[in-house]
């Protein structure tokens, strides 16, 4: 059983309670959880990509993070953005790729990179 999403309430339950319930309870609950209509992995790369082309960075780092934990692998991210680069914006990616150092962290490379 999925982990249950509690960010809604916890982050606007006071200011917005029923976008809070509709955050936690619908999205997370209902939709997220159809898993045999879709995956929880292959949700979070359509959802990736479309904070990535509309530029919402404090939610795409939170779904890099969801991502992740739905198995998308680092490599997989980078690929993603690269990929979304050419259809979203070259400096979208600019700002991704330390979204995605952040979520995973470092690795030795990233000094030959300059990632």
């Amino acid at each position: 059983m999925a982990k249950k999403q509690t960010a809604g309430r916890d982050r606007l339950g006071k200011l917005a309670p029923k976008f809070a319930e509709l955050n936690d309870d619908v999205l997370f609950g209902e939709v997220w959880s159809r898993e045999a209509e879709l995956s929880a992995r292959d949700r979070s790369m359509i959802t990736i990509a479309a904070l990535f082309s509309a530029g919402l960075y404090p939610q795409l780092k939170s779904h890099f993070a969801l991502g992740k934990e739905h198995g998308i692998t680092r490599e997989e991210a980078v690929e993603i953005v690269t990929q979304l680069a050419f259809y979203c914006g070259w400096p979208k990616a600019w700002s991704a790729f330390p979204l995605i150092k952040e979520v995973y962290g470092e690795e030795q490379d990233d000094e030959k990179t300059n990632l």
